[in-house]
């Protein structure tokens, strides 16, 4: 069952790439992707770890209310 989890964990995050245009945007350039994430993760590790999620999840809940009202 913890397989199938993950399994299903692993595609909804994916998903989420492609809902934020990433993947169009980047060129399915998977190395700029990463380089995307690593940034993001050093700001998680960072000062300004409470102001980035702060907008991060503003930004991420208006988008997906934009999507669940178009």
């Amino acid at each position: 069952m913890k397989r199938r989890e993950r399994t299903r964990q692993l595609i909804e995050l994916g998903g989420l790439v492609v809902k934020a245009g990433l993947v169009e945007l980047t060129d399915d350039d998977r190395a700029v992707l990463f380089g995307v994430m690593i940034d993001a993760a050093a700001k998680l590790k960072g000062e300004q770890r409470d102001q980035a999620l702060t907008l991060w999840r503003r930004r991420g809940r208006r988008a997906f209310e934009q999507l669940q009202n178009a």
